[in-house]
């Protein structure tokens, strides 16, 4: 069995089976996580109670002390980025608990107005009015083929006659042409630097000494 820190127990198998856990772990350890699993309901469905609220009830619900309790209460704060996870399915969830609760009562009274905004709520939150997206069957597309070519009558564009042929004539016809062209080495710029360029100050002659640095 794996010897294993409550609250990384808890991050893996917060929700395993009750079977599963007890091949898994010790039976301390077990009864641990399955506390804590209540307590972890219990904080969803009691977001706004306070760390005094939490410590009484685990007392009353679990009868350990309340350093135990207190304990408990650090793990389930530990795994509050999993409780933020699941509080949005957790409020859509009790949106429409409250919704359908809402609904019964105003059928008793006969209310058919408040039943009315309420099966509208219903209906617009859930978008029963819309219809279920068709899964895109990935296995039944084809790849489409391509086949590299340099034939433009494939984009309705008329070839143009003897291309290679013309290009060829157009190459002999220019190089012809330019045949005066010649390469030439490169050849090292005769510039008088000096008289391009003057010093800013006329006793400077250009020179840089470690005054001039200074």
């Amino acid at each position: 069995m794996k010897q294993l820190k409550p609250i990384d127990v808890c991050r893996l198998d917060l929700f395993t089976a009750e079977d599963e856990l007890r091949q898994k772990y010790t039976e301390p350890i077990v009864v641990r996580v399955l506390r804590i699993r209540e307590e972890y309901t219990w904080f969803l469905s009691n977001p706004d109670a306070k760390d005094r609220q939490f410590v009484e009830n685990t007392i009353a619900r679990h009868g350990i002390n309340k350093t135990q309790a207190y304990a408990d209460l650090a793990i389930v704060k530990a795994l509050l980025p999993m409780l933020g996870q699941a509080s949005r399915d957790f409020h859509r969830y009790r949106y429409n608990e409250m919704i359908l609760e809402t609904f019964q009562m105003a059928k008793k009274r006969k209310d058919t107005k408040t039943m009315e905004k309420a099966a509208s709520s219903y209906a617009k939150y859930n978008r029963v009015d819309l219809e279920d997206e068709q899964a895109v069957p990935y296995d039944l597309i084809v790849v489409q083929p391509f086949t590299a070519t340099d034939d433009p009558s494939v984009l309705g564009i008329k070839p143009m006659p003897r291309l290679q042929e013309r290009i060829q004539e157009l190459l002999h016809k220019y190089q012809a042409e330019n045949i005066d062209i010649e390469d030439i080495e490169y050849e090292e710029a005769d510039l008088e630097e000096s008289a391009l360029f003057p010093p800013a100050n006329p006793q400077d002659d250009g020179t840089v000494t470690e005054t001039n640095i200074l």
